[in-house]
């Protein structure tokens, strides 16, 4: 890692990182200079129960190799409270990493709204109500970085993960509103979706393979998405096992038809083959260019 990626006077809050991906992130931040609030409510990967010892072992750790960290007990969607605890100790929140997570996997057909609704609470619930309680902090000192942990899950969809893509899918569109709000007042918002072999994922990897997804490779980028010297915003990022890559949308250029004669089902059928065709595909940015095509086709018509 580049020597100039370090946290000296700087505050990171980590949620969930009392093992796994939350650990190896906070070893990290702290190995570089970061004062580390070490958060982690210590239940079960199914939500169940609650242990002050998960994060109390890490800022242990921390503390031994010579690093600056403080034990966070509190659940996610207690966030003003978690924020706050940071605020009493280190006197700022500079960096916030929502890495806290929970599984209730069952087939959609099998699903019960209390499997729904605690991968809700946790997942996108917690992350909002830490974020929104840093935010106006990061705003007042004008600089911040977030960074929300997504799932492949979300992105391309996984059997008996309905609750789970849900709050991993609505996480981006978290980060891609706050990166636009947040951009003016230096605050940089990015999200991954990372592959490690933590408890969440034991038994569902092979374990030759899971052996080899050390969450110690997912870290450095979080690290650096969190930097001063990383200046990307609104990005999803894929990483695991030494490996990482950018992920963007990508849309057909699609077929126009004529909104003053409208056009029927059948139109759409006959025309189904070239609006699925990604042939020269465009990759919107934003919603302008999103609707540059359909603004493109009215006026089209409106001659």
């Amino acid at each position: 890692m580049n020597d100039s990626v370090r946290f000296e006077d700087k505050v990171v809050i980590i949620t969930g990182a009392g093992g796994g991906l939350g650990r190896a992130h906070a070893l990290l931040f702290a190995k570089q200079g970061a004062r580390v609030l070490v958060n982690d409510l210590g239940g079960s990967a199914q939500g169940e129960g609650a242990n002050a010892s998960a994060a109390d072992r890490v800022v242990a750790e921390i503390r031994e190799a010579g690093g600056i960290a403080e034990a966070n007990h509190d659940s996610v969607t207690d966030g003003d409270k978690l924020v706050q605890h940071a605020l009493d100790v280190f006197g700022r929140v500079d960096v916030v990493v929502n890495n806290a997570g929970i599984l209730r996997d069952k087939t959609f057909h099998k699903m019960e709204d209390a499997d729904w609704d605690i991968v809700y609470r946790v997942h996108v619930e917690g992350a909002y109500k830490v974020t929104r309680a840093a935010w106006p902090h990061m705003r007042e000192q004008n600089y911040g970085r977030v960074i929300f942990t997504a799932s492949t899950s979300g992105i391309y969809g996984n059997f008996g993960q309905s609750n789970y893509g849900m709050a991993k899918l609505g996480l981006y569109g978290l980060t891609r509103t706050l990166a636009i709000e947040g951009r003016k007042n230096n605050i940089l918002v990015n999200a991954i979706a990372p592959t490690g072999g933590t408890r969440m994922t034991e038994g569902l990897i092979p374990p030759q393979v899971f052996e080899q997804l050390k969450p110690e490779l997912v870290s450095p980028l979080v690290v650096y998405l969190a930097s001063e010297d990383c200046q990307d915003t609104s990005g999803l990022f894929e990483v695991g096992g030494g490996w990482m890559g950018k992920v963007r949308w990508e849309r057909s250029l699609g077929v126009g038809f004529d909104p003053r004669a409208g056009f029927s089902p059948q139109d759409v059928a006959a025309n189904w083959q070239q609006i699925c065709d990604f042939e020269g595909a465009a990759h919107p940015k934003d919603n302008i260019e999103a609707l540059k095509e359909m603004m493109g086709n009215l006026q089209k018509y409106s001659i």
